[in-house]
């Protein structure tokens, strides 16, 4: 199909955008029928609101912080339009910063949504389990999930499509002239690059701050309730629990939710910008300086490498649509058969989709090739949900192996955790490799590694969904224990927080795999952009680039640090205060009087609010450092260097966390003696030193290596200034 013509272009955005829409009222939609699901049970009423009120209080408090460190940095992108050598620059200047503030409030919203939808869900869930049974519980909990998944992909989607119309528009798109065409569409590519680096701030804000507040008060209740007062995990004697529940939705609702807004928005990205390098053999700079003629059959081919990105993300949001659809449609017994279910509809889906489309935007061997790019990301997304299934569920003989280790002690335990985690990178990066040799013979061009993120989170509304219902099941299977329901209404709950599990831990291998591919394709578009790749590429034996490599190798570990202290300082006050609290009413444990919930949470909210400033700034402002002092190849170096030792990390720590947790919860079912029993303990040692592993750090790995590749595909036109400077002190 040609898209010389503007109004083509148009349609093709205008459907991307209208199935974000559709998303997003969707979602309203499933919001307005939770809700008119009526809890009659005063009790379950009055836990959920402690938990909704302590959640909201948060994410006020947050925000505030947030609002501050974003407006700096939105300040900063503007500014950048008063240096001379600078105005005018794509990436930088007020347009990038309108780009910014659009893509942190939109990343900001899908989170609040989100928290809103599960801290109303999980009483519903509670309650449907006692009146309607495992079908009811799960509708809600899905119905839940579903708001936030909707919500993400419908925000993430239409902000992009629509910021990208208004400047490809602005820069002249309309043009009748193919040259100025092609730079319209380079000014509005480079300039909506700032829209991911508002998603990624927020991200990580939320990731961070959300995984400090949940793990000090999972880590509190755990070790002073279970392992020192022997009580269970949601009892309502233990004053950390509330705090507890409200971490697992800011933590694995609001933050999971703007993690993966921008992971979907940040694979977007890196595959318009490599667009406007797929099937040609010109740069932007040699349109600038008249050293080639564009053809209006280059921009054809361009603009449609551009924009197909887009469509293939509203096919993905039409399929995650229509796959919630047809599970809300029926009763489902079995829940996990219901969420592996909505998942193979959405792909399905996807795979017919993208075959047409590829036909329609590209021609013979190149459309097949484009086509079989996506696929490949849609299956290596699966398959890497499937080797953290492996590794981290109880079914399968990795987790047995921890829990049967146990029986000789905590360290034991430990040890065994630590192996299996490090054990699971083979198997995850072996599919990411082969993921990445096929993506990129597929289409014989780096926009194929772009184009299998795409691929791979374009089913992202039903992926998330299935994540986000989770924490809702977990906390209803609290709540159902705090109002002290019936047996038979603790197993569905259980039941469903069993499931959950898996889903988290796949949905953290899901992250990990997309974020590994995004931030390929987004070092690809820097290399592009920076004109590294005009040259001989980055040389590795430059004393620059090597380090590079080596800071940049070191940045995820000194960030893992700082995040596994900080919930190690706040669950110590966490401890210190559920401690207090029994000491000096003992009508606590008694069960004549209630523990004080609400300064529990505050300490939480206060110790995530204050420990998560620094690692922000370590992520926004080291790749900028670094260009500075090494120049583009330099920061090259430490994006490499990055990129693999995240990586590493992140996979680790998801797979080695997931097993401790499930390893605590095959003891508790009753297996090698039991809760109490001294195996009991020794995982719950283990579980403990996961939670942070799996619910702070290691997500944080993703968000870290996305932010620096954004930053430094922003900041390549103040490097083009620097650049000359380093070589002249060097040289």
């Amino acid at each position: 199909m040609s898209f010389n013509e503007f109004p083509t272009t148009v349609l093709f955005l205008g459907v991307a955008a209208f199935s974000a829409l559709i998303a997003v009222l969707y979602a309203f939609v499933l919001f307005k029928k939770m809700n008119q699901f009526k809890v009659d049970d005063q009790k379950i009423l009055d836990i959920s609101s402690y938990i909704h009120s302590g959640a909201m209080a948060f994410m006020k408090r947050q925000y505030r912080i947030i609002i501050y460190f974003a407006l700096g940095v939105g300040s900063m992108l503007a500014l950048t339009e008063l240096i001379p050598t600078l105005r005018g620059a794509e990436g930088v200047g007020w347009k990038a910063a309108i780009s910014f503030v659009v893509g942190a409030s939109f990343s900001g919203l899908a989170g609040w949504v989100g928290m809103h939808a599960a801290t109303k869900a999980n009483a519903k869930t509670t309650y449907a389990a006692k009146t309607h049974g495992m079908p009811g519980a799960l509708r809600q909990a899905f119905t839940g999930g579903s708001v936030l998944g909707l919500t993400v992909v419908g925000l993430g989607l239409f902000g992009l499509t629509f910021l990208f119309f208004i400047f490809y528009y602005v820069f002249g798109g309309s043009s009748s002239d193919p040259r100025e065409q092609y730079l319209a569409l380079t000014h509005a590519v480079n300039t909506v690059t700032g829209y991911g680096l508002g998603a990624s701030l927020i991200a990580l804000f939320g990731r961070v701050g959300g995984g400090i507040f949940t793990k000090a008060a999972d880590v509190g209740a755990d070790l002073v309730g279970k392992v020192e007062s022997g009580i269970p995990e949601d009892d309502p004697r233990n004053p950390a629990t509330i705090a507890d529940n409200v971490g697992d939705n800011v933590g694995d609702v609001a933050g999971m939710g703007s993690d993966l807004t921008e992971s979907y928005v940040g694979s977007i990205i890196s595959a318009l910008t490599l667009g406007l390098y797929a099937f040609i053999n010109f740069t932007p700079e040699d349109v600038m300086t008249n050293m080639v003629l564009v053809t209006p059959q280059h921009v054809s081919t361009i603009v449609g490498s551009v924009i197909f990105p887009l469509l293939v993300a509203g096919l993905g949001v039409l399929s995650a649509i229509i796959a919630v659809y047809i599970i809300r449609m029926r009763e489902w017994h079995n829940p996990q058969k219901a969420l592996n279910a909505s998942t193979y509809v959405a792909a399905f889906m996807m795979m017919i989709s993208s075959l047409i489309f590829s036909h329609v935007f590209f021609e013979g061997q190149r459309a097949w090739g484009v086509f079989g790019a996506l696929a490949i990301g849609l299956i290596v997304g699966i398959a890497i949900g499937f080797i953290a299934e492996y590794y981290t569920s109880g079914d399968y003989k990795h987790v047995k192996e921890i829990a049967h280790q146990s029986q000789t002690g905590h360290a034991t335990n430990v040890i065994s955790g630590f192996s299996i985690g490090m054990l699971s990178t083979f198997a995850t990066v072996i599919v990411l490799v082969a993921g990445i040799v096929l993506s990129y013979l597929f289409t014989k061009d780096m926009y194929g590694i772009a184009l299998a993120a795409v691929g791979m989170l374009s089913t992202a509304g039903i992926t998330i969904s299935v994540d986000a219902y989770g924490p809702i099941a977990d906390n209803a299977g609290g709540i159902a224990q705090m109002s002290k329901l019936d047996e038979g209404v603790r197993r569905i709950t259980d039941k469903l927080d069993s499931v959950g599990n898996t889903t988290a831990a796949i949905g953290k291998g899901f992250c990990i795999g997309s974020a590994a591919l995004t931030s390929i394709g987004l070092f690809f578009a820097f290399e592009k952009s920076s004109g590294l790749s005009a040259g001989n590429g980055i040389d590795i034996l430059q004393p620059g680039v090597m380090v590079g490599i080596f800071i940049g190798a070191m940045l995820p570990y000194l960030f893992t640090a700082l995040v596994i202290k900080s919930v190690g300082r706040a669950a110590n006050k966490m401890i210190e205060e559920v401690r207090r609290q029994y000491k000096e009413d003992p009508g606590i444990m008694a069960g004549t009087s209630l523990p004080d919930y609400a300064r529990c949470v505050d300490i939480s909210t206060k110790a995530a609010l204050r420990e998560m400033i620094l690692p922000a700034v370590i992520a926004v402002f080291s790749p900028i450092i670094a260009g500075i002092f090494l120049g583009s190849e330099g920061l090259g170096g430490l994006l490499v260097g990055g990129l693999v030792s995240a990586i590493m990390l992140a996979v680790f720590m998801a797979n080695a966390g997931g097993a401790w947790d499930n390893a605590k919860k095959f003891i508790e079912e009753g297996n090698l003696g039991g809760k109490g029993s001294e195996p009991h303990k020794a995982a719950v040692t283990g579980d403990t030193v996961g939670d942070p592993f799996k619910d702070t750090a290691g997500p944080s790995m993703d968000i870290l290596i996305k932010l620096m590749s954004i930053v430094s595909l922003i900041i390549v036109p103040i490097l083009s200034q620097i650049d000359p400077i380093l070589k002249f002190l060097f040289h």
